[in-house]
């Protein structure tokens, strides 16, 4: 073990005082190099989504400590750029959340910033909306979304209500390291700045005005009710509970059964180890319930309800939906319906991510609206609403979404909401219902008149000091890739949205890609197939999207196995493999 780690690891016994819970952990791994070192080799570095990492003792680990300095950057950022300053801040159901807010509100308010904190864990579009509404210059939601149990992070917000920008994030990281976690930490005490009025708890009537703005988004109002919709609902054991039955309520679902193993908050996720609604093993307990009680609809939010995965009947069982197949269809419903009702604005943008499927570009061409394609990550959503609000156009925005199953209608916050997304998926349901069609019969229908695209997303996992450098390993491979196909079928285009080009290789023609710098490669090949990689921005893993073409649902079915079978025994993507 280098002496610099040892130097660290014996200075936090000594240090990190105030949680029992750090020394007992540094203690318990005293003699074990491996476990030190992976605990120290690095600070976790602090991005435009803000930190996220394992929690536990050390710099590269998720605590007060580390909570407490990335504040401390913050709140010297905020001081440099504003007279007066305040920060909205709430957190969801994961272990420690609740004490990382406190912390966070403690080290603000000695700074003399002024801190809106939220009572109970909240989802994290309520954060976004906080932000707007106390027209603070900053948020901090403490979550890890939907990564295992033993994660935890801290989610930055900008004035705008949008997540940091790089430029904002990369000015708080260099604050922040000019500090020193123990040292160079100004903090209050909790109780003392709450009665100075340092430290206010958000009021009731900001929840009001947050289901208020989420209602408003409703295409077709009162069309829930008298429909006999009913619901199975989980919130992962996370933060969407209250909010999302509220909203469900208030429209007129009435009719919705709630999975009980996965109601109340629970940062262990018993039930299901990595609680991401994108996989059956986090809907297995709400598809049990399906089975019981036959809903034509199952919900299930992440825990920090901002993102939100379903089920529909098909047959003798329940299909899952992707994250792709329910925005194409909910772009499909709120086009179609605005159109009826004569309120789709003129010139109408909605906005979707580089990995989302073009299938949705196909089906907003045929009525007529633009889509914007922006870098993953649902900030270049939001950031797209901001340019259109600063022409007073925010109007303009009908919908946007990622394939990771992140929606947003309406510019009342500037993140994904699976609150409003939960909502209008009922109501889509609800209107087809009224109809005599199941939501499957929606979704291949929509396949048979614009083509059979399969979209399957596949992540590789690298864990360890070693593991960031075998994905740069990888990327650096794929950016010199020379070949001219890929399983089979011609490569027709190519993007590299790190160098900024994207090249016709059928004609030679190049141009710019004008978006920010992000470490994606794109393979786009025959008879519209493709494979577009990216590192996460959040968890050591590497995605890849497949999209595969087909003349019918088994033959892109086919198309992208075929795809997934090349790069998983390619040496050209694992040269190890």
């Amino acid at each position: 073990m280098e002496k610099e780690i040892q130097v660290l690891y014996d200075r936090w016994l000594t240090k990190a005082v105030d949680d029992a819970d750090l020394i007992n952990e540094l203690k318990a791994v005293a003699g074990n190099e491996e476990v030190i070192n992976d605990a120290f080799y690095r600070a976790l570095e602090f991005g435009t989504a803000g930190l996220r990492g394992v929690i536990g003792a050390g710099t590269n680990r998720m605590n007060i400590y580390t909570v407490r300095v990335a504040t401390q950057g913050l709140a010297n950022y905020l001081r440099k750029h504003y007279e007066t300053a305040s920060v909205s801040i709430s957190y969801d159901s994961r272990i420690k959340s609740d004490l990382f807010a406190n912390e966070a509100a403690r080290v603000l308010a000695a700074n003399g910033i002024k801190v809106y904190l939220s009572t109970e864990l909240q989802p994290t579009p309520v954060v976004s909306y906080a932000v707007r509404y106390h027209k603070s210059q900053a948020g901090i939601m403490v979550t890890a979304s939907h990564n295992p149990s033993k994660y935890n992070g801290y989610k930055c917000y900008g004035s705008d209500g949008c997540q940091m920008t790089d430029v904002a994030a990369g000015e708080v990281y260099d604050e922040i390291q000019k500090l020193d976690c123990f040292d160079d930490v100004k903090l209050v005490d909790f109780n003392e700045a709450l009665k100075a009025g340092t430290i206010e708890y958000i009021k009731d009537e900001f929840y009001e005005s947050y289901l208020d703005k989420v209602q408003e988004q409703s295409i077709r109002k009162g069309i829930c009710e008298g429909s006999d919709l009913k619901v199975v609902y989980t919130p992962l054991n996370g933060a969407g509970n209250k909010l999302v039955r509220k909203i469900l309520d208030r429209t007129g679902v009435k009719d919705v059964n709630i999975v009980k193993s996965q109601e109340m908050p629970d940062g262990n996720f018993p039930t299901c180890p990595y609680p991401n609604p994108e996989i059956k093993e986090a809907l297995e307990e709400g598809l049990k319930l399906c089975y019981e009680v036959k809903p034509d609809l199952l919900l299930a939010t992440d825990p920090d309800s901002d993102r939100v995965g379903i089920a529909v009947p098909e047959g003798d069982g329940y299909r899952l939906i992707t994250g792709n197949e329910t925005g194409i269809m909910l772009t499909d419903y709120i086009l179609k319906s605005r159109i009826e009702l004569d309120n789709l604005p003129k010139d109408p943008v909605m906005v979707k991510t580089v990995v989302t499927s073009v299938l949705v570009d196909r089906v907003a061409a045929n009525y007529g609206v633009e889509v914007k394609n922006v870098l993953t990550g649902f900030k270049y959503i939001g950031e797209q609403i901001l340019h259109l609000e600063e022409k007073n156009e925010d109007f303009r925005y009908v919908f946007g979404f990622e394939e990771s199953y992140g929606y947003l209608a309406g510019s009342y916050v500037r993140d994904k909401d699976a609150v409003v997304a939960s909502m209008l998926i009922c109501e889509m349901a609800a209107y087809y219902k009224k109809q005599g069609k199941a939501l499957v019969d929606v979704l291949n229908g929509l396949y048979e008149k614009y083509g059979f695209y399969k979209n399957v997303t596949l992540s590789f996992e690298f864990d360890g000091a070693s593991g960031m450098e075998t994905m740069k390993n990888i990327m650096d491979n794929l950016r010199n890739y020379s070949k001219d196909e890929m399983g089979g079928y011609k490569i027709i285009r190519h993007a590299d949205y790190l160098l900024q080009f994207d090249k016709d290789l059928v004609t030679g023609d190049e141009k710019k890609i004008d978006l920010p710098k992000s470490n994606v490669l794109s393979f786009f090949l025959e008879g519209g197939n493709a494979i577009i990689v990216r590192p996460s921005g959040t968890e050591p893993k590497i995605k890849i999207y497949f999209t595969g073409v087909g003349k019918d649902d088994a033959d892109a079915v086919k198309t992208v196995n075929g795809l997934i079978d090349y790069v998983k025994n390619s040496k050209d993507f694992f040269p190890e493999a």
